[in-house]
Protein backbone atom coordinates (compact mmCIF):
# COMPACT_ATOMS: atom_id res chain seq x y z
CA UNK A 1 0.00 0.00 0.00
CA UNK A 2 1.20 3.93 -1.13
CA UNK A 3 2.50 5.79 1.88
CA UNK A 4 0.63 9.26 2.13
CA UNK A 5 2.39 12.47 1.90
CA UNK A 6 1.59 15.84 2.61
CA UNK A 7 0.22 17.09 -0.75
CA UNK A 8 -3.55 16.64 -1.27
CA UNK A 9 -5.46 13.55 -3.27
CA UNK A 10 -7.82 13.05 -6.28
CA UNK A 11 -10.76 10.58 -5.90
CA UNK A 12 -11.62 9.54 -9.27
CA UNK A 13 -14.85 8.04 -10.03
CA UNK A 14 -15.36 5.77 -13.20
CA UNK A 15 -18.63 4.59 -13.54
CA UNK A 16 -18.33 2.45 -16.84
CA UNK A 17 -20.47 -0.10 -18.53
CA UNK A 18 -19.91 -2.93 -16.85
CA UNK A 19 -18.70 -1.72 -13.16
CA UNK A 20 -18.30 1.30 -11.13
CA UNK A 21 -14.87 2.13 -9.48
CA UNK A 22 -13.38 4.63 -6.96
CA UNK A 23 -9.85 5.45 -7.19
CA UNK A 24 -7.69 7.77 -5.47
CA UNK A 25 -4.51 9.60 -7.43
CA UNK A 26 -1.85 11.65 -5.85
CA UNK A 27 -1.06 15.33 -7.68
CA UNK A 28 1.22 13.75 -10.08
CA UNK A 29 -1.45 11.82 -11.26
CA UNK A 30 -0.23 8.59 -10.00
CA UNK A 31 -2.86 5.91 -8.36
CA UNK A 32 -2.36 5.07 -5.19
CA UNK A 33 -1.78 1.04 -4.75
CA UNK A 34 -3.96 -0.48 -2.14
CA UNK A 35 -6.33 2.28 -2.20
CA UNK A 36 -10.01 1.96 -3.70
CA UNK A 37 -12.77 -0.07 -4.31
CA UNK A 38 -14.61 -1.50 -7.42
CA UNK A 39 -18.09 -2.94 -8.47
CA UNK A 40 -19.55 -4.87 -10.72
CA UNK A 41 -23.17 -4.39 -12.42
CA UNK A 42 -25.31 -5.95 -15.58
CA UNK A 43 -26.92 -3.87 -17.83
CA UNK A 44 -30.15 -5.66 -18.34
CA UNK A 45 -31.00 -6.48 -21.63
CA UNK A 46 -34.35 -7.10 -23.79
CA UNK A 47 -34.85 -9.15 -26.77
CA UNK A 48 -36.20 -6.31 -28.61
CA UNK A 49 -33.01 -3.91 -28.01
CA UNK A 50 -33.25 -2.84 -24.82
CA UNK A 51 -30.74 -2.17 -22.59
CA UNK A 52 -31.38 -0.43 -19.39
CA UNK A 53 -29.69 0.12 -15.76
CA UNK A 54 -31.65 0.74 -12.63
CA UNK A 55 -30.43 4.50 -11.50
CA UNK A 56 -30.84 3.68 -8.12
CA UNK A 57 -28.83 0.71 -8.03
CA UNK A 58 -26.49 1.98 -9.93
CA UNK A 59 -26.10 5.24 -7.41
CA UNK A 60 -25.63 3.09 -4.60
CA UNK A 61 -23.05 1.15 -6.16
CA UNK A 62 -21.21 4.42 -6.52
CA UNK A 63 -22.06 5.27 -2.61
CA UNK A 64 -20.48 1.87 -1.63
CA UNK A 65 -17.63 2.11 -3.57
CA UNK A 66 -16.77 6.05 -2.27
CA UNK A 67 -17.71 5.21 1.40
CA UNK A 68 -14.97 1.72 1.03
CA UNK A 69 -12.42 4.39 -0.59
CA UNK A 70 -13.53 7.51 2.28
CA UNK A 71 -12.77 4.45 5.03
CA UNK A 72 -9.63 3.34 3.60
CA UNK A 73 -8.87 7.46 3.22
CA UNK A 74 -9.84 8.41 6.59
CA UNK A 75 -7.32 5.34 7.93
CA UNK A 76 -4.58 6.81 6.13
CA UNK A 77 -4.98 10.51 6.94
CA UNK A 78 -4.63 11.92 3.34
CA UNK A 79 -6.18 15.48 2.57
CA UNK A 80 -8.83 15.31 -0.67
CA UNK A 81 -8.54 18.42 -2.52
CA UNK A 82 -11.66 17.27 -5.11
CA UNK A 83 -13.33 14.61 -6.56
CA UNK A 84 -13.77 13.69 -10.13
CA UNK A 85 -15.20 11.30 -12.46
CA UNK A 86 -15.69 9.80 -15.94
CA UNK A 87 -19.26 8.42 -17.16
CA UNK A 88 -20.46 6.58 -19.75
CA UNK A 89 -21.34 9.16 -22.44
CA UNK A 90 -25.06 9.65 -24.20
CA UNK A 91 -27.38 7.86 -21.60
CA UNK A 92 -30.14 9.50 -19.41
CA UNK A 93 -32.88 8.85 -16.81
CA UNK A 94 -35.75 10.53 -15.73
CA UNK A 95 -37.03 12.29 -12.47
CA UNK A 96 -40.40 13.60 -11.28
CA UNK A 97 -40.94 16.80 -9.31
CA UNK A 98 -39.52 15.64 -6.17
CA UNK A 99 -36.20 14.22 -7.69
CA UNK A 100 -37.66 10.43 -7.98
CA UNK A 101 -36.77 8.21 -10.78
CA UNK A 102 -39.76 7.73 -13.34
CA UNK A 103 -37.67 6.13 -16.02
CA UNK A 104 -34.33 3.49 -15.85
CA UNK A 105 -31.05 4.43 -17.39
CA UNK A 106 -31.53 4.20 -21.34
CA UNK A 107 -28.44 2.60 -22.18
CA UNK A 108 -26.11 4.03 -25.50
CA UNK A 109 -26.73 0.53 -26.27
CA UNK A 110 -30.23 0.70 -26.09
CA UNK A 111 -31.35 0.31 -30.07
CA UNK A 112 -35.48 0.78 -29.75
CA UNK A 113 -35.20 4.01 -30.85
CA UNK A 114 -34.38 2.89 -34.48
CA UNK A 115 -37.68 3.49 -36.09
CA UNK A 116 -37.56 7.06 -34.47
CA UNK A 117 -33.73 7.87 -35.99
CA UNK A 118 -35.73 9.08 -39.22
CA UNK A 119 -38.09 11.94 -37.51
CA UNK A 120 -34.26 13.73 -36.10
CA UNK A 121 -33.24 16.66 -37.94
CA UNK A 122 -29.82 15.91 -39.41
CA UNK A 123 -27.79 18.74 -37.02
CA UNK A 124 -24.66 16.82 -36.98
CA UNK A 125 -22.13 20.12 -38.52
CA UNK A 126 -23.90 21.56 -34.99
CA UNK A 127 -24.14 19.19 -32.56
CA UNK A 128 -21.11 16.96 -33.70
CA UNK A 129 -24.46 14.19 -33.57
CA UNK A 130 -25.42 12.13 -36.73
CA UNK A 131 -29.48 11.40 -35.75
CA UNK A 132 -28.92 7.58 -34.50
CA UNK A 133 -30.46 5.73 -31.77
CA UNK A 134 -27.53 6.08 -29.55
CA UNK A 135 -28.77 9.75 -28.81
CA UNK A 136 -30.91 11.44 -26.76
CA UNK A 137 -33.54 12.76 -29.06
CA UNK A 138 -34.52 9.26 -30.64
CA UNK A 139 -34.92 7.82 -27.43
CA UNK A 140 -36.90 10.76 -25.99
CA UNK A 141 -39.59 10.25 -29.17
CA UNK A 142 -39.22 6.33 -28.18
CA UNK A 143 -39.82 7.55 -24.77
CA UNK A 144 -42.95 10.01 -25.90
CA UNK A 145 -44.55 6.98 -28.00
CA UNK A 146 -44.31 3.80 -26.29
CA UNK A 147 -44.05 5.09 -22.05
CA UNK A 148 -46.40 7.76 -22.34
CA UNK A 149 -47.09 7.64 -18.36
CA UNK A 150 -43.39 7.88 -17.31
CA UNK A 151 -42.98 10.23 -19.89
CA UNK A 152 -45.56 12.87 -18.69
CA UNK A 153 -44.16 12.20 -15.23
CA UNK A 154 -40.49 13.22 -15.83
CA UNK A 155 -39.87 16.61 -14.94
CA UNK A 156 -36.24 16.36 -15.77
CA UNK A 157 -33.77 14.51 -18.22
CA UNK A 158 -30.92 13.76 -16.79
CA UNK A 159 -27.51 11.79 -17.15
CA UNK A 160 -26.46 9.32 -14.51
CA UNK A 161 -23.74 11.94 -13.12
CA UNK A 162 -26.33 14.67 -12.99
CA UNK A 163 -28.46 12.11 -10.96
CA UNK A 164 -25.64 10.94 -8.47
CA UNK A 165 -25.00 15.03 -7.91
CA UNK A 166 -29.03 14.88 -7.51
CA UNK A 167 -28.86 12.21 -4.93
CA UNK A 168 -25.69 13.67 -2.93
CA UNK A 169 -26.09 17.53 -3.46
CA UNK A 170 -30.10 17.82 -3.69
CA UNK A 171 -29.51 19.41 -6.76
CA UNK A 172 -27.80 18.06 -10.81
CA UNK A 173 -24.88 19.31 -11.69
CA UNK A 174 -23.61 18.83 -15.61
CA UNK A 175 -20.07 18.91 -17.68
CA UNK A 176 -19.91 20.42 -21.01
CA UNK A 177 -18.40 17.23 -21.76
CA UNK A 178 -21.77 15.14 -20.80
CA UNK A 179 -24.09 17.38 -22.42
CA UNK A 180 -22.24 17.71 -25.45
CA UNK A 181 -22.62 14.18 -25.99
CA UNK A 182 -26.74 14.28 -26.27
CA UNK A 183 -27.42 14.94 -29.76
CA UNK A 184 -28.71 18.12 -27.89
CA UNK A 185 -26.09 20.59 -27.77
CA UNK A 186 -24.92 23.14 -30.91
CA UNK A 187 -21.41 23.12 -29.90
CA UNK A 188 -20.86 26.11 -32.16
CA UNK A 189 -23.03 28.54 -29.69
CA UNK A 190 -22.74 26.41 -26.31
CA UNK A 191 -26.47 26.14 -25.92
CA UNK A 192 -29.06 23.33 -27.14
CA UNK A 193 -29.82 23.17 -30.47
CA UNK A 194 -33.11 24.69 -31.25
CA UNK A 195 -34.29 23.24 -34.53
CA UNK A 196 -33.23 19.82 -32.55
CA UNK A 197 -35.59 20.84 -29.63
CA UNK A 198 -38.54 22.06 -32.06
CA UNK A 199 -38.74 18.48 -33.07
CA UNK A 200 -38.73 16.95 -29.40
CA UNK A 201 -41.82 16.49 -26.99
CA UNK A 202 -39.30 18.38 -24.09
CA UNK A 203 -38.38 21.92 -23.36
CA UNK A 204 -34.70 23.01 -21.84
CA UNK A 205 -36.23 23.78 -18.82
CA UNK A 206 -35.69 19.74 -18.45
CA UNK A 207 -32.45 19.13 -19.22
CA UNK A 208 -29.47 20.45 -17.63
CA UNK A 209 -28.78 24.27 -16.97
CA UNK A 210 -26.08 25.33 -19.28
CA UNK A 211 -25.03 28.57 -17.02
CA UNK A 212 -23.97 26.19 -14.61
CA UNK A 213 -22.25 23.44 -16.62
CA UNK A 214 -18.67 22.40 -15.03
CA UNK A 215 -18.82 24.65 -12.03
CA UNK A 216 -17.86 22.59 -9.06
CA UNK A 217 -19.90 21.85 -5.72
CA UNK A 218 -19.09 21.84 -2.27
CA UNK A 219 -22.23 21.17 0.21
CA UNK A 220 -22.94 17.63 0.51
CA UNK A 221 -26.44 16.85 1.86
CA UNK A 222 -26.02 16.60 5.58
CA UNK A 223 -26.10 12.92 5.74
CA UNK A 224 -23.59 12.44 3.01
CA UNK A 225 -21.44 15.03 5.29
CA UNK A 226 -21.74 13.19 8.15
CA UNK A 227 -20.65 9.72 6.53
CA UNK A 228 -17.78 11.04 4.53
CA UNK A 229 -16.39 14.16 6.39
CA UNK A 230 -12.72 13.82 4.23
CA UNK A 231 -14.81 14.03 1.00
CA UNK A 232 -16.81 16.91 2.34
CA UNK A 233 -13.82 19.06 2.46
CA UNK A 234 -13.21 18.60 -1.05
CA UNK A 235 -14.10 20.26 -4.64
CA UNK A 236 -16.71 18.07 -6.43
CA UNK A 237 -16.49 18.09 -9.98
CA UNK A 238 -19.15 16.98 -12.66
CA UNK A 239 -18.30 14.24 -14.38
CA UNK A 240 -16.79 14.21 -18.05
CA UNK A 241 -17.52 11.71 -20.76
CA UNK A 242 -15.71 8.21 -20.16
CA UNK A 243 -13.78 8.70 -23.73
CA UNK A 244 -12.75 12.48 -23.04
CA UNK A 245 -11.25 10.81 -19.67
CA UNK A 246 -9.53 7.64 -21.65
CA UNK A 247 -7.86 9.53 -24.02
CA UNK A 248 -6.50 11.93 -21.50
CA UNK A 249 -5.77 9.29 -19.15
CA UNK A 250 -3.88 7.82 -22.03
CA UNK A 251 -1.72 10.84 -22.75
CA UNK A 252 -3.65 11.08 -26.15
CA UNK A 253 -4.29 15.13 -25.78
CA UNK A 254 -3.10 16.40 -29.22
CA UNK A 255 -3.78 15.42 -32.87
CA UNK A 256 -0.40 13.51 -33.12
CA UNK A 257 -1.44 10.48 -30.90
CA UNK A 258 -4.90 8.49 -31.48
CA UNK A 259 -6.44 6.92 -28.91
CA UNK A 260 -7.63 3.32 -29.36
CA UNK A 261 -10.35 1.97 -26.57
CA UNK A 262 -11.44 -1.99 -26.73
CA UNK A 263 -13.21 -1.94 -23.53
CA UNK A 264 -17.32 -3.48 -24.14
CA UNK A 265 -17.51 -1.32 -26.58
CA UNK A 266 -14.75 0.89 -28.93
CA UNK A 267 -13.58 4.26 -29.98
CA UNK A 268 -10.70 6.22 -31.90
CA UNK A 269 -10.17 9.39 -30.91
CA UNK A 270 -8.55 12.77 -31.36
CA UNK A 271 -8.38 15.68 -28.82
CA UNK A 272 -7.48 19.13 -29.79
CA UNK A 273 -8.35 22.66 -28.67
CA UNK A 274 -11.37 23.70 -30.93
CA UNK A 275 -10.62 24.18 -34.27
CA UNK A 276 -10.83 28.24 -35.65
CA UNK A 277 -14.26 28.42 -37.61
CA UNK A 278 -12.70 28.79 -41.14
CA UNK A 279 -9.92 25.58 -40.64
CA UNK A 280 -10.43 22.88 -42.41
CA UNK A 281 -10.78 20.70 -39.12
CA UNK A 282 -13.94 22.84 -37.96
CA UNK A 283 -16.27 21.01 -40.21
CA UNK A 284 -17.04 17.28 -38.87
CA UNK A 285 -16.23 14.57 -41.01
CA UNK A 286 -19.41 12.66 -42.55
CA UNK A 287 -19.41 9.85 -39.88
CA UNK A 288 -17.80 10.90 -37.56
CA UNK A 289 -18.49 12.27 -34.30
CA UNK A 290 -17.57 15.05 -32.47
CA UNK A 291 -17.92 16.13 -28.68
CA UNK A 292 -16.12 18.33 -25.93
CA UNK A 293 -13.76 17.47 -23.48
CA UNK A 294 -14.69 21.06 -22.08
CA UNK A 295 -15.88 24.53 -23.38
CA UNK A 296 -12.26 24.76 -24.82
CA UNK A 297 -11.09 21.37 -26.09
CA UNK A 298 -12.90 19.04 -28.80
CA UNK A 299 -12.82 15.45 -29.05
CA UNK A 300 -13.08 13.99 -32.53
CA UNK A 301 -13.43 10.21 -33.86
CA UNK A 302 -15.63 7.42 -34.80
CA UNK A 303 -17.23 4.83 -31.95
CA UNK A 304 -17.81 0.85 -32.58
CA UNK A 305 -20.56 -0.71 -30.24
CA UNK A 306 -19.33 -3.65 -30.59
CA UNK A 307 -15.94 -3.97 -28.97
CA UNK A 308 -14.70 -6.47 -26.38
CA UNK A 309 -18.57 -7.52 -26.31
CA UNK A 310 -17.37 -9.32 -29.86
CA UNK A 311 -14.62 -11.42 -28.04
CA UNK A 312 -16.97 -12.35 -24.96
CA UNK A 313 -19.62 -13.27 -27.06
CA UNK A 314 -17.53 -15.91 -28.79
CA UNK A 315 -15.91 -16.83 -25.47
CA UNK A 316 -19.29 -17.27 -23.83
CA UNK A 317 -21.09 -19.31 -26.93
CA UNK A 318 -18.18 -21.23 -28.68
CA UNK A 319 -15.69 -23.87 -27.35
CA UNK A 320 -13.04 -21.93 -27.94
CA UNK A 321 -9.79 -23.97 -27.50
CA UNK A 322 -7.40 -23.23 -24.40
CA UNK A 323 -4.78 -21.78 -26.87
CA UNK A 324 -6.43 -19.62 -28.96
CA UNK A 325 -3.70 -16.92 -28.10
CA UNK A 326 -1.00 -18.82 -29.41
CA UNK A 327 -3.19 -19.73 -32.34
CA UNK A 328 -4.34 -16.22 -33.27
CA UNK A 329 -0.61 -15.12 -33.15
CA UNK A 330 0.56 -17.51 -35.90
CA UNK A 331 -2.98 -17.48 -37.79
CA UNK A 332 -2.51 -15.27 -41.03
CA UNK A 333 -4.95 -12.62 -41.89
CA UNK A 334 -8.34 -14.33 -43.73
CA UNK A 335 -7.24 -18.18 -43.23
CA UNK A 336 -10.77 -19.12 -42.17
CA UNK A 337 -11.97 -17.98 -45.13
CA UNK A 338 -14.97 -15.91 -43.73
CA UNK A 339 -16.28 -12.73 -44.21
CA UNK A 340 -17.58 -11.08 -41.77
CA UNK A 341 -19.97 -8.04 -40.26
CA UNK A 342 -19.50 -7.64 -36.27
CA UNK A 343 -22.90 -5.53 -35.66
CA UNK A 344 -24.22 -7.86 -32.28
CA UNK A 345 -25.56 -4.17 -31.50
CA UNK A 346 -25.80 -2.16 -34.38
CA UNK A 347 -23.32 -0.25 -35.94
CA UNK A 348 -22.32 3.20 -35.21
CA UNK A 349 -19.42 4.72 -37.24
CA UNK A 350 -19.73 5.51 -40.28
CA UNK A 351 -23.16 4.58 -41.35
CA UNK A 352 -24.98 4.58 -37.91
CA UNK A 353 -27.20 2.35 -38.66
CA UNK A 354 -28.59 0.99 -35.32
CA UNK A 355 -30.88 -2.05 -36.97
CA UNK A 356 -27.44 -3.95 -38.28
CA UNK A 357 -26.87 -7.20 -37.23
CA UNK A 358 -23.83 -9.54 -37.04
CA UNK A 359 -23.25 -11.40 -40.72
CA UNK A 360 -21.24 -14.04 -41.21
CA UNK A 361 -20.92 -15.86 -44.75
CA UNK A 362 -18.32 -18.41 -46.34
CA UNK A 363 -18.99 -21.12 -43.13
CA UNK A 364 -18.36 -24.09 -44.52
CA UNK A 365 -18.25 -28.08 -42.70
CA UNK A 366 -14.63 -27.57 -41.72
CA UNK A 367 -14.78 -24.33 -40.13
CA UNK A 368 -14.79 -24.86 -36.66
CA UNK A 369 -14.91 -22.03 -33.29
CA UNK A 370 -11.80 -21.24 -33.89
CA UNK A 371 -12.06 -19.87 -37.41
CA UNK A 372 -15.28 -17.83 -36.28
CA UNK A 373 -13.69 -16.19 -33.44
CA UNK A 374 -10.71 -15.34 -35.45
CA UNK A 375 -12.52 -13.73 -38.36
CA UNK A 376 -14.84 -11.56 -35.88
CA UNK A 377 -11.82 -9.99 -33.98
CA UNK A 378 -10.43 -9.16 -37.53
CA UNK A 379 -13.82 -7.87 -38.59
CA UNK A 380 -13.43 -5.49 -35.55
CA UNK A 381 -9.95 -4.64 -36.70
CA UNK A 382 -11.16 -3.52 -39.98
CA UNK A 383 -13.90 -0.99 -38.79
CA UNK A 384 -11.40 0.54 -36.94
CA UNK A 385 -9.17 0.74 -39.91
CA UNK A 386 -12.37 2.72 -41.25
CA UNK A 387 -12.46 5.31 -38.63
CA UNK A 388 -8.60 5.68 -38.69
CA UNK A 389 -8.85 6.49 -42.35
CA UNK A 390 -11.82 9.47 -41.40
CA UNK A 391 -10.39 10.80 -38.64
CA UNK A 392 -6.68 10.68 -41.40
CA UNK A 393 -8.03 12.57 -43.60
CA UNK A 394 -8.88 16.17 -41.78
CA UNK A 395 -6.57 15.83 -39.19
CA UNK A 396 -3.46 14.04 -40.90
CA UNK A 397 -2.12 10.28 -39.53
CA UNK A 398 -1.40 10.53 -36.83
CA UNK A 399 2.00 9.44 -35.51
CA UNK A 400 1.07 7.06 -32.70
CA UNK A 401 -1.87 5.18 -32.02
CA UNK A 402 -1.93 4.24 -28.42
CA UNK A 403 -4.22 1.13 -26.96
CA UNK A 404 -5.97 1.49 -23.52
CA UNK A 405 -9.19 -0.94 -22.27
CA UNK A 406 -8.92 -4.18 -21.06
CA UNK A 407 -10.34 -5.93 -24.47
CA UNK A 408 -7.31 -5.53 -25.84
CA UNK A 409 -4.69 -4.93 -22.88
CA UNK A 410 -6.06 -8.88 -22.42
CA UNK A 411 -5.24 -10.19 -25.68
CA UNK A 412 -1.58 -9.03 -27.51
CA UNK A 413 -2.86 -11.18 -30.61
CA UNK A 414 -5.64 -9.06 -30.88
CA UNK A 415 -3.94 -5.98 -30.64
CA UNK A 416 -1.15 -6.85 -33.19
CA UNK A 417 -4.08 -7.72 -35.50
CA UNK A 418 -5.16 -4.07 -34.95
CA UNK A 419 -1.84 -2.64 -35.78
CA UNK A 420 -1.83 -4.96 -38.94
CA UNK A 421 -4.77 -3.52 -39.68
CA UNK A 422 -4.09 0.30 -39.23
CA UNK A 423 -0.60 -0.41 -40.89
CA UNK A 424 0.43 1.61 -37.80
CA UNK A 425 2.27 0.64 -34.75
CA UNK A 426 0.04 0.91 -31.44
CA UNK A 427 1.65 1.06 -28.19
CA UNK A 428 -0.08 -0.02 -25.16
CA UNK A 429 -0.95 2.28 -22.46
CA UNK A 430 0.17 0.77 -19.53
CA UNK A 431 -1.78 2.71 -16.98
CA UNK A 432 -4.25 0.27 -15.99
CA UNK A 433 -7.08 2.67 -15.33
CA UNK A 434 -6.88 5.50 -18.20
CA UNK A 435 -10.26 6.84 -17.97
CA UNK A 436 -9.96 7.82 -13.61
CA UNK A 437 -6.28 9.57 -14.37
CA UNK A 438 -7.87 11.39 -16.87
CA UNK A 439 -10.40 12.91 -14.66
CA UNK A 440 -7.78 13.36 -12.15
CA UNK A 441 -5.42 15.24 -14.74
CA UNK A 442 -8.66 17.26 -15.93
CA UNK A 443 -9.48 18.43 -11.90
CA UNK A 444 -5.72 18.89 -11.33
CA UNK A 445 -5.57 21.31 -14.22
CA UNK A 446 -9.09 22.85 -12.78
CA UNK A 447 -7.29 23.26 -8.84
CA UNK A 448 -4.27 24.94 -10.92
CA UNK A 449 -2.02 22.12 -9.66
CA UNK A 450 -0.51 21.23 -12.74
CA UNK A 451 -0.27 23.58 -15.95
CA UNK A 452 -2.67 21.25 -18.26
CA UNK A 453 -3.77 18.10 -18.64
CA UNK A 454 -0.69 16.72 -21.70
CA UNK A 455 2.16 17.77 -18.16
CA UNK A 456 1.91 14.50 -16.80
CA UNK A 457 2.72 11.96 -19.49
CA UNK A 458 1.10 8.64 -19.54
CA UNK A 459 3.12 5.36 -18.90
CA UNK A 460 3.41 3.13 -22.00
CA UNK A 461 4.67 -0.24 -22.37
CA UNK A 462 4.41 -2.99 -25.56
CA UNK A 463 4.91 -1.54 -28.99
CA UNK A 464 3.41 -3.51 -31.47
CA UNK A 465 4.40 -2.97 -35.20
CA UNK A 466 2.40 -3.83 -38.18
CA UNK A 467 4.01 -7.22 -39.93
CA UNK A 468 4.29 -5.52 -43.89
CA UNK A 469 4.07 -9.14 -45.02
CA UNK A 470 0.19 -8.77 -43.99
CA UNK A 471 -0.56 -5.25 -45.22
CA UNK A 472 -1.91 -6.32 -48.83
CA UNK A 473 -3.66 -8.96 -47.26
CA UNK A 474 -5.84 -7.04 -45.05
CA UNK A 475 -6.26 -4.51 -47.53
CA UNK A 476 -8.09 -7.13 -49.46
CA UNK A 477 -10.05 -7.97 -46.37
CA UNK A 478 -11.21 -4.88 -45.83
CA UNK A 479 -12.43 -4.29 -49.57
CA UNK A 480 -14.41 -7.75 -49.01
CA UNK A 481 -15.85 -6.51 -46.05
CA UNK A 482 -17.21 -3.37 -47.71
CA UNK A 483 -18.23 -5.86 -50.80
CA UNK A 484 -20.22 -7.82 -48.19
CA UNK A 485 -21.75 -4.62 -46.62
CA UNK A 486 -22.53 -3.15 -50.17
CA UNK A 487 -24.66 -6.33 -51.10
CA UNK A 488 -26.43 -6.73 -48.00
CA UNK A 489 -27.26 -2.88 -47.06
CA UNK A 490 -27.19 -1.72 -50.69
CA UNK A 491 -28.21 1.78 -49.85
CA UNK A 492 -25.41 2.36 -47.24
CA UNK A 493 -23.02 1.60 -49.87
CA UNK A 494 -19.39 1.85 -47.87
CA UNK A 495 -17.33 2.30 -51.58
Amino acid sequence: MSTPSGDPFIVSLDVGSSSVRALLFDCGARQMEGYGAQLPYRIRTTPDGGAEVDPDALAELTIDCLDELHRQIEAAGFQIAAVAGSAFWHSFCGVDAKGKPTLPILHLLDTRSGDQVSKVPDAHERTGCVPHSSYWPAKLLWLAANRPDEFRATKRFLSFPEYLYLKLFGSPRASTSMVSATGLWDQNNSDYDAETLAALPICREQLADPVSLDQSENQLLPQYRRLWPEFAKARWFPALGDGACNSIGSGCVSTDRAALMVGTTGAMRLVSDAPEAQSPQAKIAPGLWRYRVDKSRIVTGGALSNGGDVYAWMKRNLALPKDIEARLESAAPGSHGLKMLPFFSGERTPYWRADLRASITGLSASTGAFDIAHAALESVALRFREIYSLLAAPWGAPAEVIASGGALLHSPAWTQMMADALGRPVTICTENEASCRGAALWALERLDIIDGIGALPASTGAVFTPRPEYQSAYQELLAQQNQLYERLYPSYNPG
